[in-house]
């Protein structure tokens, strides 16, 4: 800083994210970057209806995101497809950079459809998550906001 004029704004992270959005890495991930420099965050799950399984919800990922980031998560609408709503989001916010959190290889279509380095082809630094092994489900996360002394209830 030269003459102590600026103030650093945050990084603003657009965490994309579905099946995988509470899961311990991406959880870890969030915890680290809030830890290491002034962050906020903002979560995506875009609406992949008519899949086998529970995906996650803003009800159930929020709480678990705002405890590892140590504040405040927000909130992004989005649609049925993963890249376009990513561009909305770009389009209506002011990012620096996207996290996306997606299932290991063979079980996530993002990865079988390229998603990663079609959102890198957006102009921001992407950073991939992928988690060993399967997501927990809802209520797996509702035992870990107990666990974590979060809203706890199913």
């Amino acid at each position: 800083m030269v003459g102590g004029m600026e103030s650093a704004r945050p990084t603003r992270i657009l965490v994309v994210a579905n099946r995988t959005a509470a899961t311990p890495r991406l959880l870890d991930e969030v915890h680290r970057r809030a830890h290491a420099a002034s962050c906020e965050f903002a979560l995506l799950i875009p609406d992949v209806g008519g899949r086998k399984g529970a995906d996650w919800k803003f009800p159930s990922a929020l709480p678990l995101l705002r405890r590892a980031a140590g504040g405040r998560v927000g909130s992004v609408a989005s649609g049925p497809h993963p890249l376009a709503s990513v561009r909305t989001a770009l389009d209506h916010g002011e990012f620096d950079e996207i996290i996306v959190s997606t299932r290991p290889g063979r079980l996530s279509r993002w990865l079988r459809r390229d998603l990663v380095h079609r959102i890198e082809g957006l102009g921001l630094p992407v950073t991939a998550i992928v988690p060993r092994g399967s997501a927990p489900s809802n209520r797996d996360a509702a035992r870990m906001m107990v666990d974590m002394g979060g809203p706890g209830g199913v």
